[in-house]
This record gives structure tokens, sequence and C-alpha cells, in this order.
């Protein structure tokens, strides 16, 4: 049965005959398209039709048809969350009690906590356990309009618990109509058996971990923590070249706390995103921009939740945009560093706090989004013959009334493949 959603207050990110371009940068990120007292169909799992209401016309044999009115209501691509850490044994609130104490961050780890506090927690958990609290915080996602997610290893590093949490978000993908994409993160951080041998463990990782999970078909990316005091640059181009010897793309961690060659190791590489950014040069802007000029730019994305939780700056967006490049959003969604996965609140970060305008936001959560994850052609904007994922407003008075009201969830219904 065919899904219309009928007389829009609002349409956005709807591009006509298959216009839909890859990703939207710099100036283009505010200019998105809207239609007006608009029409969406879907049927089949894909969008059959969108316009204006007034180029509705009869036809001779119309389809079952199920109608929403969507009176002061807006339609709007779902969003796309490309990086999240959603597997993982329990919260470390213990930990945020302990920051709000004063701790830092490096003395928290120093004590045990961050990400080996939760590596030694996963370890004792059953993928039994990990699927049911996945698939319990991917319908909160969805709950404030989250239709696809991307979701990373490394919080086991160990050949078994990396294994292991790439399983269950195999499994999880047969479980839920959404769309998921498994990241392997084994160079996340140097576990403690390994202390003061990152190199050993590294190569575990690249010669032992990688493999294994690549033959098994349980990773659509590899990714890296490329920080002072986790793993260098180098690095990076050695794990890219042998992810790549695998069919692998590869997404980095870079420029969280320092900016120290990241950044231009995962240009060197071709990754297809560098996310977090939080700290950004005059050169490493000029030397995205230069890759982007190239035509082999990774998709730069921003963390902000994770810059509200850590109390750290926020990625310099506005700035980022202004120098003509695209820019993405995303949750980071963890349990140490960045504890929600609503992106609604995300998008009111990225404008309140980074200078986005509202669209330039909306474009950061979907089609910039899909950008990052290289599935521009499946989803991330209207168009027809895109995956129907698609969200539905509660009554608004415009686009802006969505990061406006930041903390709230102003989505009526989310839809994934049209259901």
């Amino acid at each position: 049965m065919r899904t219309r959603l009928e007389n829009l207050d609002g349409l956005a990110l709807a591009y006509m005959e298959d216009a839909s371009p890859a990703c939207l940068a710099g100036k283009d990120m505010d200019r998105a398209p809207i239609i007006q007292n608009a029409y969406l169909d879907m049927e089949g799992g894909t969008i059959v039709g969108f316009g204006p209401m007034a180029s509705l016309e009869p036809e001779a044999h119309p389809p079952a048809l199920r109608r929403i009115d969507g009176r002061g209501r807006w339609a709007l691509p779902a969003f796309i969350d490309s990086h999240t850490h959603m597997v993982f044994a329990h919260e470390r609130s213990e930990e945020f009690e302990m920051r709000m104490r004063g701790a830092t961050y490096a003395e928290i780890a120093a004590a045990g906590g961050g990400i080996l506090h939760s590596a030694k927690a996963l370890e004792a958990c059953s993928e039994a356990f990990l699927l049911e609290d996945l698939l319990r915080r991917l319908s909160q996602a969805r709950s404030s309009g989250t239709a696809a997610v991307e979701i990373k290893s490394g919080y086991g590093l160990s050949m078994a618990s990396e294994l292991k949490m790439l399983r269950v978000i195999q499994q999880a993908k047969s479980l839920t109509r959404m769309p998921l994409f498994a990241t392997f993160l084994g160079a996340h951080a140097v576990p403690t058996r390994f202390q003061g041998q990152r190199e050993a463990y590294f190569e575990e990782v690249l010669q032992e971990m990688l493999p294994a999970i690549a033959a098994e078909g349980l990773a659509d990316f590899v990714d890296i923590f490329c920080e002072e005091n986790y793993f260098t640059p180098n690095e990076l181009l050695r794990l890219a070249e042998a992810a790549r010897n695998h069919g692998l793309p590869l997404k980095a961690h870079v420029n969280q706390f320092t900016s120290s060659g990241g950044l231009q190791a995962s240009i060197a590489s071709k990754a297809l995103s560098v996310d977090h950014l939080e700290v950004m040069t005059s050169q490493d802007v000029t030397d995205l921009s230069n890759a982007w000029s190239a035509g082999s730019g990774p998709m730069p994305v921003a963390l902000p939740g994770c810059s509200l939780f850590l109390d750290i700056p926020y990625t310099p967006g506005r700035s980022i945009i202004d120098a003509g490049l695209p820019l993405a959003l995303a949750s980071d969604f963890n349990p140490g560093s960045a504890p929600s996965s609503n992106l609604m609140l995300v998008w009111s970060l990225a404008c309140h706090q980074m200078k986005l305008s509202p669209m330039e936001g909306l474009a950061g959560l979907t089609i910039n989004a899909a950008a990052a994850l290289g599935v521009s052609h499946r989803m991330g904007s209207i168009a027809v013959g895109k995956e129907a994922h698609v969200l539905l407003t509660k009554p608004i008075k415009g686009l802006a009334s969505l990061p406006y009201h930041f903390g709230e969830n102003l989505i009526e219904h989310t839809f994934v493949f049209g259901q």
C-alpha cells in the first residue's frame, strides 16, 4: 500500500529528477530546496513521488492509499547517525560524578576508568545481553528521528571481545528495519595487558584482528583513535593500507584534543570521514580545503554532544562551512563522553554553539551524514527511488522551530523504509 503525507507545510531537502547531490558544501548547505504545501508518497520501502499539492492529478487507476494529514507539519529526510559507540556493557555515570567533583578525563583514565573500564566490563557480558541493550538503544534513537546508525566496536580490545561486539551488530541488522553500519575500532586504546607495548598491540590489530574480521564480513569500515597517548598518524597510515587491502574504507577519530598530524594522514589515506575536529588550526582547514578541491576530501564530522558533555571546545563548524567545505553532524553516543543518541539535541547544539543555520544543521544530519557513510545514493535526501527514511514533525511554526526548542522532541513519526 502507498502511504501519502499530504498538505505538508514544508518538505525539506527535496530534489526533483534524480538531481540530489552527494553532499552539500559551503553556502549550498544553507540553500537546500524546500517545497511548501507539499505531499510525499512512499511505497515498497522507497520514495515514489513528491511535489506541491497543486501538482497532484487524478489517476486512472489509483493505488490503495493510506493518507496522513500533514497540516502544520513538515517532512524531512530522517537523521543518519554516522558516528556512535552504541554497543557497551553499562553506563559510566560514576565517572561523570568524579568529573563533577573536579577529576579530569586523564585522571579518570589513570584511575582505571575510561575506555579500559568499558572494555573490562564488556568482556564479562554475553552477546545476548549486549544485543538486548543495543536494540533498546536503537529504539530510543529512532524515537528522536534517527533512521540509520553507524556502530563501532572498540570496547573489546581483544580478538574475542572485538568479534563479539561486531557479531552483536550483525545480529541487530537482522532484527531491526533500521539500516546499520558496523565499524571495527580495535585501535581505540591500548589494553592493560599491553601497557607500555602499544606497537605490539597495534600489530595484533593489524595482523590478527583485522584479517579475521574481514574474513567473516563483520565490518563495513575500519576506524582508529589518532591522538596523543593513543595511536599515531603513522599507525593510521598503516591501518588504512591494511584495511584497503581487505576492501574496507577508513574512518578516523582525529583532532579531538590536539592537532598532531592525524588529519593530514587521513587525507593522505583517502579516509571516508574525519570525526571530532574540535581542535583545528588554520593549516588544518587549508589542508582539508585543498583535499576537497582535489576531489579526495574526507567528510568532516562534528560531534557537539561530546563537547557539551566533556566541556571541551566545539568543532569550528562555522569556519569549516565558510571555507567552502561540507560538514556532517553525529552523536558520538557512548558511555564515557557522549551518553545521548538524541540528534535533535545535536542539531540544537550545532546552531546554538557552532553557529550553524537551521538548514545547515539539517544538511549535516542528513545528506552529509549519508556521505560520511558512503550511502548518499541510498538515503539522506528526498528523491524518487531513495529509501523512504522520513520524519514527520509535530505541528511547528517552521524549520527553525526544531533546533530552537532545544531538548524537546518534536518528531511525530520516524518512517524507516516507509513504515
